[in-house]
C-alpha cells in the first residue's frame, strides 16, 4: 500500500444517499489505467458541474497512466497493488482501509479493472458507482464493442451504474445511447463510445451529489421517484437547455 502526491493541507430496502448534508461532497477515484474518465471529472468538479471534489484517487497498478492527472491536479493519491496480496479478500480489505481514511461520500469506479469481493460491495452499498462501455443489460464484462458489432447492433453506448455484487448488474441511472456506423470497427466505436462517457460520468456523479439520484434497494430513484428506465443523457441535456430558456 503506497501514498503518494502532494497532499494538500449487505445491501437492504432502505434508501442510500451520498452522506454530507451540506457542502461539496467528497469523491474517492479508483483507477487501473488511462483514467481519461477521472480527467473528465475532476474538470467537471473544477468548472462547478458536479457539486463535490476528488478528494483521492486510488489505483491498483503502480504505473498507471490516470495517476498523472491526479499530479497535475495535486489531488492526494495511493497506490493498492493487487500483486501484493495472496487473495481478493486481502487486497478488498487493504483497499476499504485506503478508501475510509478519506471519509468518501461516493466511491467512483473509473476504469477500476477488478472484481470486487461480495464483502466489499456490501460495505460501500448504495455509494459506490460504476461506468460501463455497453448499455446494459447488454453486453456485461470484457470486449463489449466487439460483441456489439458481432451481434449486429445498430446502437451501442454507456452506462452508470450503482455497484452490487452481481457484475455489471447493478441498478442503472443514466445511459449515452452511441450510433453504430457500418464502417466501425472495435476501435473506432470504443472511440466514440469513450467520448460519450466523458460527458456522460460527469452527469450521472453530478446528480448523485446534488441529492436528486439515490439507490433504493435494487432500484434508482430521482427526485423522489422510482426511475421506470435509465435516464438518457442527451434528452438530460435537451431538457436543461429547455429549463434555461434555451431553444
Amino acid at each position: 500500500m503506497k501514498p503518494g502526491g502532494d497532499t494538500p493541507a449487505g445491501q437492504d430496502s432502505r434508501r442510500h444517499a451520498v452522506r454530507s448534508d451540506t457542502g461539496e461532497k467528497r469523491l474517492v477515484v479508483l483507477i487501473s489505467g488511462r483514467g481519461s474518465n477521472l480527467s473528465a471529472l475532476i474538470e467537471a468538479c473544477s468548472k462547478g458541474r458536479i457539486d463535490g471534489k476528488v478528494v483521492r484517487v486510488i489505483s491498483n497498478r503502480p504505473r498507471a497512466r490516470g495517476l498523472n492527472f491526479a499530479r497535475q491536479s495535486r489531488i492526494p493519491y495511493a497506490v493498492v497493488d493487487h500483486g501484493e496480496y495472496p487473495d481478493r479478500e486481502g487486497f478488498d480489505r487493504a483497499l476499504a482501509e485506503v478508501i475510509e481514511a478519506s471519509a468518501p461520500d461516493l466511491i467512483v469506479l473509473a476504469g477500476f479493472m477488478r472484481v470486487l469481493t461480495d464483502a466489499f460491495v456490501a460495505h460501500f452499498a448504495g455509494r459506490m458507482v460504476n461506468i460501463h462501455p455497453s448499455l446494459l443489460p447488454d453486453f456485461r464484462g470484457l470486449d463489449t464493442h466487439a460483441r456489439a458489432l458481432a451481434a449486429g447492433v445498430e446502437v451501442h453506448g454507456a452506462s452508470v451504474h450503482f455497484v452490487t455484487a452481481e457484475l455489471d448488474g447493478g441498478p442503472v441511472l443514466m445511459q449515452a445511447p452511441v450510433p453504430v456506423h457500418p464502417d466501425d470497427d472495435p476501435e473506432t466505436l470504443a472511440a466514440r463510445v469513450r467520448a460519450a462517457e466523458h460527458r456522460l460520468y460527469p452527469a450521472a456523479v453530478g446528480l448523485i451529489c446534488s441529492g436528486r439520484i439515490q439507490a433504493v434497494g435494487d432500484k434508482v430513484w430521482c427526485d423522489g421517484i422510482p426511475l421506470e428506465r435509465p435516464l438518457l443523457l442527451d434528452e438530460m441535456m435537451e431538457n436543461a437547455k429547455r429549463c434555461a430558456g434555451h431553444d
